[in-house]
């Protein structure tokens, strides 16, 4: 804690520096009522303590001109005996507190730590209150670590404006919820929010999709169709994983960010579209433009705000949180009483590195529910990847005793370990890992699903 002693005394000085410094307290020192009023706005200070009798400034135009200018720390006014009604009247205009002379150690210290709990008091009730009204504003997005809350604050930041966001995380994060985010806090908040997930869609289809296309103007297109940007119009466009963008479809959009117009697939004219695009990536762009697998050009275009959404296991004070969200959020969807996880369980919880983020964690709270015999929730009705991260693995089969000899369960957690190791070789896109595991798009999303990797 930063603290300022003000007084024309040097003794006083010298003496109450002294006190506080044993105390563990960062001390300044000024000898009237100028120099301190100049040190305590430039040096941002939490704590002053000032004579009232003082030349040049006294202690009531400090107290005066320290609030008309800013000053935000406590001021607590030293006085003589003889001039209670001075203190008094410091205390009216806004000290919040004196202390008498002549003091003594005991008296100095007591005062002052006063003062500091009631700054800490002050500074809780208003992190809570600033929790509570972001969680009224914004009740899907739960997280009040720091790295969260700076998010939050930036996201409401940017949304008034129309420039393009990217929003960058691993998967699981809550991308979507921000996007969400930021159109309803933007003046578009009437006009659709319309989301897209560039690597769910083939790539033959996804120039069609977005754009829209004529009649006849390739094999299956019986009508005319409005892309998403046109269903967008005036509203916002979420562009999920836009660095599964292929090349060609790269050019085609930073046209349209750049013109603000489209054109169908099979017409020859453009069409303006007024649309507010909010990208989302889990890849590394910057290094995928370096090697030339996304065009710098569309990179800078949609990187005019950044907003990064740190994983989950950054900011493991946020699971106890989201844990309680979940639990109001199914023991309502399910009619369920769940009143919680047993301190073993919760601990787990903690511990666990959560691959999969806030998506793999609600898939856990909401099995766990389910599998509950009681109002709480133990540890054997985790996952046995969350209640031990090393059951992720197979063991030697000579290692294993007769009952652990269940052909399915060991299918399960193998199939558990290549779906993972698919996702990370193609950074989640899941229709190159469904090839890769010769699988069908739909089988792997069941998979994915039942095995908490979303």
């Amino acid at each position: 804690m930063k603290v300022l002693v003000v007084d024309d005394e040097a003794g006083v000085r010298r003496t109450v520096s002294l006190i506080l410094e044993e105390e563990g307290y960062d001390v300044a020192v000024a000898a009237d009522g100028r120099e301190g009023l100049a040190k305590a706005l430039e040096n941002g200070v939490d704590l002053v303590l000032c004579d009232v009798r003082m030349p040049h400034v006294d202690g009531l135009e400090f107290v005066d001109r320290y609030r008309e200018e800013g000053g935000r720390g406590l001021v607590i006014v030293m006085t003589a005996y003889g001039s209670m009604e001075l203190a008094i009247d410091a205390m009216k205009r806004g000290a919040y507190d004196y202390l008498p002379k002549p003091f003594d150690a005991d008296q100095v210290l007591l005062t002052v730590k006063k003062a500091e709990e009631r700054e800490k008091l002050w500074r809780e009730v208003a992190r809570l209150r600033h929790q509570v009204a972001a969680e009224k504003k914004y009740p899907d997005i739960v997280g009040t670590s720091a790295a969260m809350t700076a998010a939050i604050e930036l996201a409401n930041k940017v949304a008034p404006h129309p420039s393009t966001v990217l929003i960058t995380g691993e998967s699981g994060t809550g991308k979507e919820l921000f996007a969400r985010l930021i159109h309803s806090s933007s003046p578009r908040n009437r006009a659709p929010f319309v989301p897209v997930n560039c690597g769910a869609i083939p790539e033959n289809l996804l120039e069609s999709e977005l754009f829209g296309h004529k009649r006849g103007s390739f094999t299956g297109a019986d009508s005319d169709r409005v892309g998403l940007f046109e269903e967008a119009n005036g509203g916002t466009l979420f562009l999920d994983e836009i660095g599964e963008l292929p090349q060609q479809l790269q050019v085609k959009l930073l046209r349209a960010l750049q013109e603000g117009e489209i054109r169908r697939v099979g017409e020859s004219s453009s069409r303006d579209v007024d649309v507010r695009v909010v990208a989302a990536t889990a890849r590394d762009l910057e290094s995928e433009v370096k090697d030339k697998k996304f065009r710098s050009d569309l990179f800078y275009r949609i990187n005019v705000l950044n907003i990064h959404l740190p994983p989950l296991r950054h900011r493991p004070e946020d699971v106890p949180a989201l844990v309680r969200h979940f639990l109001a959020h199914y023991n309502d969807a399910l009619g369920l009483q769940i009143t919680g996880f047993t301190p073993d369980a919760m601990k787990a919880m903690l511990a666990y590195p959560w691959a999969g983020n806030v998506r793999e964690l609600q898939n856990v709270v909401e099995r766990a529910m389910v599998l509950a015999d009681g109002s709480e929730i133990y540890l054997e009705h985790l996952p046995p990847n969350v209640r031990d991260p090393q059951a992720d693995t197979i063991p030697m089969l000579e290692n294993l005793p007769a009952d652990e000899l269940s052909i399915k369960k060991h299918s399960a957690q193998l199939e558990r370990r290549l779906i993972k190791r698919a996702l990370e070789l193609t950074d989640g896109n899941r229709t190159r890992a469904s090839g890769h595991l010769e699988l069908s798009y739909r089988a792997l999303l069941y998979k994915i699903r039942d095995y908490g990797l979303e």
